[in-house]
């Protein structure tokens, strides 16, 4: 395939310029001006659109093995294609968790499926109970590329660093999800204004800090990497900052939601904006932006947590916890920062995600995986019922985004354009 007279974004070789992209045997052949296109080669013209390596999710529920009813391999990563994405991470809070290597190399048998790559993470704790540790050399040689138990927290802190110790020399970065779940027990929401006005029970911002504090100690106890995820409020964010200051080998990612909508939210939709962690204050909302234009925070990630109609239509203390987010990425991003630069925006979906997980991808030098995805600066509204995904719950339903996918190349096939998915990849 030859990508013609796109602006070309490649943070990681400091690129900013309409160029030509050459894709041959499943990697970049080749990038200039003016490239020949070869008898056997389609061509796409990218006329007017951006093209940068391909977009990775590092934060991503597929729910299988377990849940087909809220979303399938099939399914996710049609959303994921349709969403720009060449790769995601999927998470391991399936049933059962993906806590052996037996179960990431069961995981791995349903990729035949999968529109793009999927990066298996494995568990942090037998069964994601926070327990009992596991073996990270063996679920690392299996196939998994990061460590979680996200969707609950390690909270026995002696169990956290001894896993950190097993840990430290084995490839794949600790992914924490952090909520003091004491603190936030049964809580809807997040305390303040808001859930004062409702009368709903509510977890303070404190309840997130806590578990980053506690987790940068130990991360620089131990040596071993950390990428706190879905960080979500302002005091979790200096503490990042200070850890990273002393040391400490962290990063962290930022989700759409928390960039755009408040705790406020709740008022209007009810359990249809329930998420963990929970939408945050302005205050909180107004760091993270700031944040990300400073480049303190190091990526962005969905946290796609598709779930059945029925679950997000329950009242607000039983409804599920979680927004589908793979198709509005791009756009919801964009709509949140519309002072970020376009290098900056790459290096947030595709540079720093693959150098973080280090997998393949992450820049379009000749030899790199040929994963690309091509976007526009266009007005689109957010329908989920045009989703690929089977959860259809999302806060930007309705919105006008202004920028989106239009094309997605795995692999050196083209998998998506204008929306359609066109082929299968097995990677």
């Amino acid at each position: 395939m030859l990508v013609q007279h796109g602006r070309v974004i490649d943070p990681a070789q400091h690129i900013d310029a309409v160029l030509d992209v050459r894709l041959r045997r499943g990697v970049v052949a080749e990038i200039g001006e003016h490239l020949e296109a070869q008898p056997d080669e389609q061509v796409l013209d990218a006329r007017g659109a951006y093209v940068a390596p391909g977009f990775i999710d590092m934060h991503v529920h597929l729910r299988e093995p377990g849940n087909p009813e809220k979303e399938t391999i099939a399914s996710g990563t049609a959303a994921a294609v349709a969403g720009g994405f060449t790769a995601v991470a999927a998470m391991p809070n399936t049933n059962p968790a993906i806590d052996s290597p037996e179960l990431v190399e069961t995981l791995l048998s349903f990729l035949d499926e999968a529109l793009c790559r999927v990066h298996p993470v494995a568990a942090i704790t037998r069964g994601r109970k926070g327990r009992e540790i596991v073996d990270y050399a063996a679920l690392a040689a299996a196939g998994a590329v990061a460590f979680s138990d996200d969707g609950n927290t390690v909270m026995d802190a002696r169990v956290l660093r001894e896993a950190a110790l097993a840990a430290r020399d084995v490839h794949g970065c600790f992914i924490e999800h952090c909520e003091d779940e004491h603190l936030k027990n049964d809580a809807v929401m997040t305390e303040g204004a808001a859930s004062r006005r409702m009368g709903l029970t509510a977890s303070p911002a404190v309840a997130e800090d806590i578990i980053v504090a506690r987790d940068m100690l130990i991360a620089r106890d131990t040596g071993k990497r950390w990428h706190i995820a879905h960080l979500s409020t302002q005091g979790a964010l200096e503490l990042v900052l200070e850890a990273r200051a002393r040391g400490s080998l962290v990063t962290s990612e930022v989700t759409p939601h928390h960039l755009v909508f408040t705790d406020e939210l709740i008022e209007r939709l009810g359990s249809q904006a329930k998420v963990n962690p929970p939408l945050r204050t302005d205050a909180d909302v107004q760091a993270l932006r700031a944040a990300v234009l400073s480049g303190e925070i190091d990526a962005f990630a969905t946290d796609h947590a598709p779930h059945t109609a029925e679950e997000k239509s329950s009242d607000i203390s039983a409804g599920a916890v979680g927004f589908s987010g793979l198709e509005i990425a791009i756009g919801a991003y964009a709509y949140a920062l519309p002072g970020l630069p376009v290098w900056r925006f790459v290096q947030m979906l595709s540079t720093n995600p693959a150098h973080i997980l280090g997998v393949p991808g992450g820049s379009l030098a000749p030899g790199s995986a040929a994963d690309v995805t091509i976007f526009a600066d266009r007005e689109w509204t957010a329908d989920p019922a045009q989703f690929h995904s089977k959860g259809k719950s999302t806060p930007f339903a309705g919105m006008t985004l202004p920028r989106r996918a239009i094309a997605t190349i795995v692999a050196g096939k083209l998998v998506m354009q204008d929306g359609r998915i066109l082929t299968q990849v097995h990677t």
